[in-house]
């Protein structure tokens, strides 16, 4: 088996959820200990309350009413840029943001959820900026460390994602997420055995924790342990039936010990679930091949290559296939497909491979 590593979208990671609470509770902490008129008070009491309820219209409002009352106020400014950031009016957070940090340059939580407003915008340059400048400013929140993390990994920079993530979780080591995270930082810098042992801490400390054995199993299927990979695979699908790529996945590894039936049993439930996935068909025709469905191979090979024209092995593998229902000349036209494929990839440093995630 040719080893393979799993690397992190920014798709996938914008999709992970941001831990603003962490952040919140601090939020009216030196306003409240601080003299208030009645009406400021009031707004902002109610403006927390609103937060903790997530009813962020509710709470732009009131803190929104509390910032005209009182500009000077920080706390006024915090809660406000909070529930634009959580309702989702990102370029109101970042004005907002951006005229707070001029008045406030050492608030870590303006600097804080200002690069978290560029970062859901995705402007990576400042928020790293600000991200970094809350970090210099308060080095002790787990949440800034979490989230320059996120930014790191977006960009596929997974040393530096790394680094913030064992800062992450020394602050706070029960949060399962930043464990997986770490543990695909590690895996995608080419340290799986350190992705592994996260993996493994991460579902110690939350067993429930979504996808949390299917990292686990995918790092061992890098490593080529696929029986070990196929019972993490297991207990995840034990969980989430219908997971189009759980199901590749574990399907892939089924094949790879030439478990053919079972294999074909999770790639047909893929391919149903997720037609659009390449690998999956690619994966799917090829186990057809090997249990003797030739034309069931070759339907499968042929969705396989209009998905990705360019993976050679789709192209011998249907040329098996095609050869084996007498079909010469095509057979022949798709070895050829393979060579040119073979001979442009050698030629531009490419490595192939039939398998991408």
């Amino acid at each position: 088996m040719v080893p393979h590593t799993r690397h992190v979208s920014r798709r996938e990671i914008c999709h992970v959820f941001v831990p603003l609470a962490l952040w919140i509770p601090l939020l009216l902490t030196s306003a409240i200990s601080q003299p208030q008129n009645p009406t400021l008070e009031r707004l902002l009491k109610q403006g927390q309350a609103a937060l903790d309820a997530d009813d962020f219209a509710t709470a732009v409002s009131a803190f929104e009413e509390a910032e005209h009352l009182a500009p000077e106020n920080p706390a006024a400014s915090r809660g406000l840029l909070i529930s634009y950031l959580q309702s989702g009016r990102l370029t109101d957070a970042i004005d907002l943001g951006k005229k707070a940090v001029t008045r406030w340059p050492n608030d870590a939580q303006l600097q804080h959820w200002l690069g978290l407003a560029y970062f859901k915008e995705k402007m990576n340059e400042p928020a790293l900026e600000a991200l970094k400048r809350s970090e210099e400013l308060d080095s002790s929140q787990f949440g800034i460390h979490f989230d320059i993390a996120l930014v790191w990994l977006s960009q596929e920079q997974y040393s530096p994602a790394a680094d913030e993530l064992e800062k992450a979780v020394k602050l706070n080591s029960s949060d399962g997420l930043a464990h997986v995270l770490l543990g695909r930082a590690y895996q995608n810098s080419n340290r799986t055995m350190k992705g592994i042992e996260q993996f493994q801490i991460a579902l110690h400390v939350d067993p429930n924790l979504p996808l949390g054995h299917y990292h686990l199993g995918f790092a061992y299927a890098s490593l080529g342990r696929d029986q070990e990979a196929i019972a993490e695979y297991q207990k995840e699908i034990a969980r989430s039936p219908d997971n189009p790529t759980v199901l590749y996945q574990l399907g892939h590894s089924l094949l790879e010990t030439g478990d053919w039936k079972d294999a074909s049993t999770c790639l047909r439930k893929g391919v149903e679930l997720d037609p659009q996935n390449a690998d999956a068909n690619y994966d799917l025709g090829k186990t057809l091949l090997l249990s003797g469905d030739a034309a069931g191979a070759v339907t499968v090979l042929r969705r396989a290559i209009e998905l990705n024209s360019a993976n050679p092995s789709a192209h011998y593998q249907l040329s098996r296939a095609l050869e084996k229902l007498g079909q010469k000349e095509e057979a022949q036209q798709e070895r050829q497909r393979f060579a040119d494929l073979k001979k442009a990839q050698t030629q531009s440093g490419e490595m192939a491979t039939a398998r991408s995630q």
